[in-house]
């Protein structure tokens, strides 16, 4: 792994695209064919699923113009580990609501092979 920042990066912008050939453009550089993801109860299992998956956090999250992701900094790589700090912030603000962590499981190229989503901390906004 090269640079753990630059896939962060890229990770956390996969969950704020709009456009879905972008998207699944995205999905496709970044994990692998047969890529997993895992959240609470929930899991995803390759490109389709995966879209799935992003395409549902999308529409709960960001395409209403409240919310966005972005990624914080300090990512970490050990071996075929890379560890993602993300935000969910209010929209063309700094205020956080949510933050979490990503656990990734990469292969020699760099692409995810399996991705161990944690939600960490959910602050309330008022309306």
């Amino acid at each position: 792994m090269n640079d753990a920042q630059h896939l962060a990066d890229r990770y956390v912008s996969v969950w704020n695209e709009a456009d879905p050939e972008r998207r699944r453009q995205a999905i496709a550089e970044i994990w692998r064919p047969e890529g997993q993801h895992y959240v609470d109860a929930r899991e995803a299992h390759g490109y389709e699923a995966l879209e799935q998956r992003i395409v549902g956090s999308y529409e709960r999250n960001i395409r209403d113009g409240r919310h966005r992701f972005r990624s914080a900094p300090g990512a970490l790589s050990l071996r075929d580990l890379v560890v993602v700090r993300w935000e969910m912030m209010v929209a063309d603000s700094e205020c956080k609501v949510a933050s979490g962590l990503a656990i990734l499981i990469v292969d020699g190229d760099g692409r995810i092979r399996t991705d161990y989503q944690f939600v960490t901390d959910r602050t309330p906004v008022s309306a």
